[in-house]
């Protein structure tokens, strides 16, 4: 046998022993002394547990939402015309009625004297005619034609100073007046932006809550609530509330007012809102870290002589550490808190730490 072939031999034992060597390490099948099995999976899990207990818990709501004017506006004119005054500072306080802004206004009060002249003849006139129908002087159709052109006058002046008074823009409310878009001079029509004014105190905080705590809530609940840049914490109470669910999103709109009298709380701003619920006398909590989301729902491990049992259960309120649990536990079940990971059905486990709520 030459030394090629006995080469290929010897290359070809040390193959095969090593496919056994490989083999026989990873096939699971070896046999420990005392019957048990060797391998990962003969290991028992080690855990910490948690005895469920119930417990008094005060359910909270967390949303985000806005804060909003209490009254907005955008000032417009109208009637078409040139702007012949302007009677406020941009970002100041102003009063309903304050009048802020004129349209030119000169032609319209010019056919205004045009008018009271003619009604002050036509009223001269009508008295004159009524005089002389009492001494039957006159027919009562000569009289009715001067009365009709003195009501007709009266009529039109009282038109005109209606569309008099729209050259004159004013305040519709107590309020902030923003940054103009108009100057002395500018030609304005009902389409022309003037102006933005807002009152700001107090604000609107206008939030969602998911459909099912609808019958929870109610006018006169407080809130609790965040706004960005600033960690001070505000307190709102809600004033009204969507009579309506929305089928889109399953939310219930609600809105609170903060009285800002301070004025800290600027609208546009994001807020992050605490609505705390009926306070739930035996509640069941469990450990955040427990719960193991799937697709079907949520599942966590009961622990039953010493193995792990999965169980799928409905969660309600969470918060950082705790998750309440509506139906699948019952008070006084062990369920594993830590290890739910290597935690496999049927697995045995070794139980390091036992919690009891207090």
């Amino acid at each position: 046998m030459n030394k090629t072939v006995k080469t290929l031999l010897v290359l070809v034992a040390l193959a095969a022993v090593t496919y056994l060597i490989v083999t026989k390490a990873f096939s699971g099948d070896e046999k420990l002394e005392g019957g048990g099995v060797a391998g990962p999976m003969a290991e028992k899990v080690a855990v910490d547990v948690y005895v469920v207990t119930p417990t008094a818990y005060q359910n909270q709501i967390t949303s985000t939402g806005t804060v909003l004017p209490n009254e907005d506006v955008e000032l417009r004119s109208e009637i078409s015309g040139r702007v012949t005054n302007i009677n406020f500072e941009e970002g100041t306080r102003v009063k309903k009625g304050q009048l802020l802004l004129t349209v030119n206004d000169a032609d319209m009060r010019a056919q205004l004297q045009k008018l009271q002249s003619n009604r002050k003849l036509y009223s001269d006139m009508e008295e004159r005619q009524r005089t002389l129908l009492e001494k039957d002087y006159i027919s009562r159709q000569e009289y009715d034609q001067v009365n009709n052109q003195l009501a007709t006058a009266t009529a039109d002046i009282q038109a005109l100073r209606a569309t008099l008074d729209k050259a004159y823009i004013r305040a519709p409310f107590d309020g902030v007046v923003g940054l103009r878009q108009v100057s002395e001079g500018s030609f304005v029509t009902a389409a022309t932006p003037i102006a933005r004014m807002v009152d700001i105190s107090p604000v609107k905080i206008e939030f969602s809550i998911p459909g099912r705590y609808s019958q929870m809530i109610k006018a006169g609940d407080k809130i609790t609530f965040t706004a960005e840049g600033s960690p001070e914490t505000y307190e709102a109470k809600i004033y009204a509330i969507q009579p309506s669910i929305d089928p889109a999103t399953r939310t219930l709109q609600v809105r609170a007012l903060f009285e800002n009298k301070n004025e800290e709380v600027r609208p546009g701003a994001f807020v992050k809102i605490n609505l705390g619920l009926k306070e739930v006398e035996e509640a069941i909590l469990v450990p955040t870290e427990s719960i193991i989301p799937e697709a079907a729902g949520h599942k966590l491990f009961l622990v039953k002589s010493g193995k792990a049992v999965p169980k799928m259960v409905k969660i309600g309120q969470r918060s950082e550490k705790q998750i309440q649990i509506l139906e699948g536990i019952e008070p006084g079940d062990t369920i594993i808190q830590s290890g739910v990971l290597q935690a496999r059905p049927g697995a045995d486990l070794t139980i390091r730490k036992v919690q009891v709520p207090e």
